[in-house]
């Protein structure tokens, strides 16, 4: 259906085109889904947006051809090239928070695409437009319809993106990171949604991604891109079995679990080569344990190792990444019994506000009774499902959102009600990363103004010198060159944005780092650099970490302690070790089933939760989880359970635990 060949995109740079994309040809069946795979800056959205001819304004398609059933889309002018893009084709964008209008309600943004591709308008474009929301799995879609994107959490805006994309019913999708701002229930929803139109429509996917386990339960061809080029093509059995290239093998060594976590992760020394400096031959030679001379001279021609399986490399080894060559990390494990956080019955409820004199008629339940301790150089995982509340509490702790009530104690002081000096004060011992590193950098200053903004408001480090000394550092921490000092964040790919971020926070040597979902945007080899760095900090200055997360593979790698949260309420909590070995709340089994895995499935159960999560605005009466509850009884629907103790360390709040 989709046939690339040999696609070269490019950007001008002054007087010189720098080649992004250099020669790269796959095709895609109908029906069929092809993953494409690589770091970070390796080229995998430009080779998206240059299928949909979407480069910015300094892209440019240097050669190559594009066909969708014959048609060469590279060629056509670009009036018809619109009726291709949200209708024969359409794209699901890695940042939904800058994808989407944000003048525009959620119904008008679904409403463009049915009104052009489908000539739907009024009460039926209404209703379909509402059928999309509850199929991506939004609560209360009628409400919703009528929001717009500042009023929705990260994971619901991905999952609008993705009814805007599937409301044009395409024949191709293309999704770049589909998935990379939603949790593992919702994870689930969307891929076996996918699937599912996948299979009834016969649709081609283009999956754009970083997620191994995504990649293991949805496409049947794999391809690895690297520096502008693909290195290794394979089907997934293949691909999951016997990675061939020295590059594929260093992403699997990369991956967090928990059989590696008194271990440091593998990573890639040194960074994918810019635009300006590609080398001759091979573009993976200075950061692979492999190199031969010829590397170095010559660039690889493709070979096929086994019918199917094709890899561009002149070694032909079996195994080029060790798992010897890992080092253990020393693990700062401090008991739990002097916190350094206190968090009591913590509640943060926003009015609803309706009618011309905006009186307020319901409030939002955002956070809802959350208690919890973190202790100097503990880690505490906060997981549970997008909008149930977890970055919600890490801005309230931060006193970023008023509390509504509940107390927040920083060592002997009370964080909630202070203003002014005090709380700035305090707040030099806490910092947070945001979730979406685009939105929490201002666009004007350079990287190193970002950073070094915090070092000036708290009075750290005022000489001009000492302050760029301690910026450079930073960056090198982080894995930036010392040149990213003067350039701006748009230069940058999603993942060294939230490197940036990352940088940004420790600048000020914060003793509690609040990470809302840190990683989520960074592909399994920065992921493993960024994962060490928090390790070592930890280890060596006690550093305690609030981590909100949805990937459990981090959680098992990184994690002391663990809080589930549902609906704005906390109900299990425990050592990391308990919570994932011996989960007793229906919600956490549920969770733990849904994790994509790295590997070839081998039939393990996944628990579906019916329905949706039910909208704050409106929890259900008792406990809040029973309309989706395998063992829901009559008393779990009238009353909410007690927090009740399974072992000294592990407690949940459930009727029938375990």
């Amino acid at each position: 259906m989709l046939e690339i060949k040999d696609l070269r995109l490019g950007f001008t740079s002054g007087r010189r085109t720098l080649a992004a994309v250099d020669g790269v040809s796959f095709a895609i069946a109908q029906g069929e889904t092809f993953a494409l795979l690589g770091e970070s800056g390796c080229g995998k959205s430009v080779t998206a947006q240059g299928i949909l001819r979407l480069l910015p304004a300094a892209g440019r398609v240097l050669g190559g051809s594009v066909r969708l059933d014959g048609e060469e889309l590279l060629a056509l002018p670009e009036a018809d090239m619109r009726a291709y893009r949200g209708g024969r084709m359409a794209m699901i964008f890695q940042e939904p928070a800058t994808s989407l209008n944000p003048v525009l309600t959620v119904g008008r943004q679904i409403g463009e695409v049915l009104e052009r591709h489908l000539q739907m308008t009024g009460e039926p474009a209404r209703q379909r437009m509402l059928e999309l929301l509850r199929q991506v799995g939004i609560a209360d879609p009628e409400r919703r319809l009528d929001e717009y994107p500042f009023q929705l959490s990260g994971g619901m805006k991905q999952r609008v993106m993705i009814a805007i994309a599937l409301a044009g019913e395409p024949e191709l999708l293309i999704a770049d990171e589909p998935t990379t701002a939603l949790d593992v229930t919702v994870q689930a929803q969307i891929l076996d949604l996918l699937a599912g139109l996948q299979a009834e429509r016969g649709m081609g996917m283009l999956l754009i991604t970083h997620d191994l386990g995504v990649v293991a339960r949805m496409a049947q061809r794999i391809g690895v891109m690297y520096a502008g080029e693909l290195v290794e093509v394979a089907s997934r059995e293949d691909f999951f079995t016997a990675p061939r290239h020295p590059y594929t093998q260093a992403l699997f060594a990369a991956l967090p679990e928990v059989s590696r976590r008194g271990q440091k992760l593998v990573t890639i020394p040194g960074q994918v080569p810019s635009l300006a400096a590609m080398p001759a031959g091979c573009r993976f030679a200075d950061r692979c344990p492999q190199v031969m001379a010829v590397c170095r001279a010559q660039s690889p021609q493709w070979r096929e190792t086994t019918p199917g399986h094709v890899v561009r490399c002149h070694w032909q080894g079996d195994r080029a990444v060790d798992d010897a060559a890992r080092h253990s990390v020393t693990e700062l494990d401090l008991p739990a019994a002097q916190p350094f956080l206190e968090v009591a019955d913590l509640k943060v409820h926003f009015p609803i506000r309706k009618g011309i004199l905006q009186r307020t008629v319901g409030h939002v339940r955002a956070v809802d009774g959350v208690s919890l301790t973190i202790a100097p150089g503990r880690t505490l995982a906060l997981v549970g499902e997008s909008g149930c509340g977890k970055t919600t509490v890490g801005k309230a702790l931060l006193q970023l959102i008023k509390p509504s009530a509940g107390s927040v104690r920083l060592g002997d002081h009370e964080l909630v009600g202070l203003s002014g000096r005090r709380l700035r004060a305090a707040r030099r011992h806490m910092q947070m990363v945001f979730q979406d590193p685009f939105a929490s950098l201002n666009p004007r200053l350079r990287v190193g103004e970002i950073i070094a903004e915090g070092m000036s408001a708290l009075g750290l480090e005022k000489e001009r010198a000492a302050q760029t000394a301690a910026v450079v550092a930073l960056l090198q921490q982080v894995g930036l060159p010392a040149e990213a000092v003067d350039r701006f964040p748009h230069e940058f790919s999603g993942g060294q944005r939230q490197r940036i971020a990352i940088a940004r926070a420790l600048a000020v040597q914060p003793e509690l780092l609040i990470c809302d979902e840190p990683t989520s945007a960074l592909d399994v080899s920065v992921q493993a650099q960024i994962l060490n760095l928090l390790k070592a900090l930890q280890a060596d200055l006690g550093v305690a970490y609030l981590f909100i997360t949805h990937n459990f593979a981090v959680v098992e790698y990184l994690a002391h302690d663990v809080a589930v949260m549902y609906l704005g309420r906390i109900v299990e909590r425990g050592r990391a070790e308990e919570v994932l070995r011996r989960p007793q709340h229906p919600y956490t089994r549920a969770l733990l089933s849904a994790v994509p895995v790295p590997r070839l499935e081998g039939g393990e159960q996944r628990i579906r939760l019916p329905g949706e999560t039910p909208s704050p605005a409106k929890p259900p009466a008792g406990c809040h989880f029973h309309p989706r509850c395998p063992k829901a009884t009559e008393v779990c629907r009238q009353t909410y359970p007690q927090t009740s103790a399974v072992s000294t360390t592990q407690s949940v709040a459930c009727h029938w635990p375990g």
